[in-house]
């Protein structure tokens, strides 16, 4: 538990009792012993949970986050540390959020290969509709109880689950769902869809198609790859009963089945268009292209709503510090940056990191003129402050052979 409490970031918000990471840590001695033993006898009760809504990416929606008590929080870390060691004898390998020593980029590298070097022609993008709030707590403890057999455990997550809602001074009883924000919410999604969809795909699907079939899903986000589209257009009506049986249902807007790969590609022609459609995955627009020697290759981009993203706050960053000196001008832009070309620094897409760079170039001129007396800040006086206090230059992290090394298949 202490070291879990340590890993709790210390700014992190605090939750109803409005206890402060600091002061948790500081009156550890004081409240462990009790929190231990009413796990013991099966008697903890877990506190109500603040809620707080964050934007959605590229949306005008708000996103409910739930935010534990500190002590809560390094309890849940406990206990999902203790989950995820039997679970990871038991998750499937076409599953990536959450899990340790697993990732997006693996997620995106795995379907990279499965499109460039499989027998892959059709391609369903998926998504699932306020997933996190959907969860049905009967079946989740029906899978947990399956696999788990200390009741103890048994009786920490129904209590989580059962956990009162904190909005606008009122609290409300949670009957569905899981609240985002917790450590214990993503391990118990994945439980979740191991055994609605990564089990039924690999051990009952794939058994039934004609041709290749194969699935790749990170949390809730997840494309499923076919061979033939009769078979595809089955799987679509058979998921769709599948997820209803378990509560959940796919976002129309997000779902959508097209013809994708190297025949999709060669076919293109033939419907009038240059190439098949594009799908979105992690952030990012894949498409179908061509290798400088002419032969079939996956393209990826940042997708535009994340690009758009990515600069707004940036320039959100500018306006913030431009009062500050500017070497922690360059210091905080170059965090940022840093972090940017980490996640989209994959290969085929430093176009879009350069359009990142060159966009933070012209506001940081634009933030540096608004302050300057002499009526604004000239290209070449700009080259000479970059000179001495330089942004972060593009740099892919992944270029076609690191991406090949990392695709989990």
């Amino acid at each position: 538990m202490w070291t879990n409490l340590w890993q709790v970031p210390s700014r992190s918000a605090a939750g109803v009792d409005g206890q402060k990471v600091p002061e948790a840590k500081e009156r550890f001695e004081e409240w462990i012993g009790p929190m231990l033993q009413s796990v013991h006898r099966r008697g903890y009760q877990a506190p109500d949970i603040r809620r707080v809504y964050i934007p959605k990416p590229g949306k005008q929606e708000m996103r409910p986050l739930g935010v534990p008590t500190v002590a809560d929080r390094a309890l849940q870390r406990s206990a999902a540390q203790v989950l995820s060691a039997i679970y990871e004898q038991d998750f499937m390998p076409c599953s990536f959020g959450g899990r340790p020593e697993r990732n997006a980029h693996q997620a995106l590298a795995t379907l990279n290969e499965v499109v460039a070097g499989r027998k892959v022609s059709w391609v369903l993008e998926a998504d699932l509709k306020n997933f996190f709030g959907s969860l049905n707590h009967d079946w989740l403890l029906r899978f947990v109880e399956h696999r788990v057999g200390d009741p103890r455990m048994i009786s920490l997550i129904r209590r989580w689950l059962k956990a009162g809602v904190l909005e606008d001074g009122k609290v409300h009883q949670s009957e569905e769902g899981t609240p985002q924000g917790g450590s214990i919410s993503v391990l118990l999604s994945n439980v979740y869809l191991h055994y609605v969809l990564d089990l039924w795909f690999e051990r009952v699907v794939k058994r039934h198609l004609q041709g290749k079939a194969y699935l790749v899903r990170y949390i809730d986000d997840f494309v499923m790859c076919f061979q033939y589209e009769s078979d595809a257009r089955r799987v679509q009506d058979a998921l769709r009963k599948r997820l209803e049986k378990f509560g959940l249902t796919l976002e129309p807007s997000k779902t959508k089945l097209i013809a994708f790969g190297r025949f999709a590609q060669r076919d293109a022609g033939n419907h009038g268009r240059k190439r098949p459609e594009t799908i979105y995955f992690l952030g990012f627009t894949l498409y179908c292209t061509q290798n400088l020697k002419g032969r079939f290759k996956v393209g990826m981009q940042t997708e535009k709503s994340r690009l758009r993203r990515s600069l707004a706050n940036l320039q959100d960053l500018m306006r913030q510090v431009r009062h500050l000196s500017i070497r922690e001008q360059a210091e905080k832009l170059n965090r940022v940056l840093r972090g940017h070309y980490a996640y989209y620094g994959i290969a085929g897409n430093f176009r879009a990191l350069l359009q990142v760079h060159r966009g933070v170039e012209r506001y940081w001129r634009k933030m540096l003129s608004s302050r300057s007396r002499s009526g604004g800040v000239t290209w070449e006086a700009f080259h000479q402050i970059t000179t001495r206090f330089p942004l972060m230059r593009p740099k892919l992290h992944l270029p076609y052979r690191a991406l090949q090394a990392i695709a989990v298949l």
